[in-house]
């Protein structure tokens, strides 16, 4: 019996958003998969320059933790998740390298004001020889910028 497939989620200020919870409860009603979230940390902008010991860490512990239980819930069992680097592709590429995952899902903002979707994430992610999933949330729960 074969396992069952690892599927990478991606999401930061959108982690929580009803989208993202209905892409995670529609793969798993395709069949069995186990879910894992990275949440890049996201230093902000300006901030940086003004307090460089801000990282962004608990920033995206806090979505981490709203987030978790939401996408458990849609999932219908426990995903994981964890912090991730500043940098979303970076994110992604080391948790692909740490990883055993067969499928990715990113969520972000709405295009016209999404920088993860200015850097061309998604592209740049399907690179990675992965099937890639983008969901476009078109609310936001979470107060972060940029994802």
């Amino acid at each position: 019996m074969s396992e069952a497939p690892h599927v990478l989620v991606v999401a930061h200020q959108t982690a929580a958003t009803d989208k993202l919870s209905q892409a995670v409860a529609e793969r798993a009603q395709r069949g069995p998969a186990t879910f894992h979230l990275v949440v890049p940390r996201q230093a902000h902008g300006i901030h940086k320059v003004v307090d460089p010991q801000d990282t962004g860490e608990e920033d995206a512990q806090r979505v981490l933790a709203e987030a978790l239980t939401r996408l458990s819930q849609a999932a219908g069992g426990e995903v994981t998740g964890a912090i991730g680097d500043s940098e979303p592709l970076m994110a992604i590429e080391d948790a692909v390298n740490l990883g055993d995952y067969d499928e990715i899902i990113i969520s972000t903002l709405p295009r016209r004001i999404s920088r993860w979707l200015k850097l061309d994430l998604v592209s740049k992610t399907k690179a990675l020889g992965l099937p890639v999933t983008h969901v476009e949330a078109s609310e936001t729960l979470i107060g972060a910028p940029n994802s």
